[in-house]
């Protein structure tokens, strides 16, 4: 695999999350209720705990994106 298969394969793997991030995002924001009350019933947590773990989930999704997907795209574009 070259550096410019591999800039490529990083660039859409961070279209790819980064939309799938803020499709998330979204769908939290505008139907927050209706999912607190699937999964509060689905794992049996309380709905206040809920808006802390949606927060954590975002959260630790963002940094991952950045740690795997776009500090790896950046170094290659500059090397390439």
């Amino acid at each position: 695999m070259t550096i410019e298969e591999l800039t490529t394969f990083l660039g859409w793997s961070l279209v790819i999350n980064m939309a799938f991030l803020l499709i998330s995002t979204c769908l939290l924001i505008t139907m927050r209720k209706w999912v607190v009350r699937i999964h509060s019933a689905l794992f049996d947590i309380e709905q206040k705990d809920l808006g802390k773990a949606y927060f954590q989930y975002l959260a630790q999704y963002k940094i991952a994106i950045i740690v795997l997907n776009l500090t790896p795209y950046l170094a290659l574009k500059i090397i390439g």
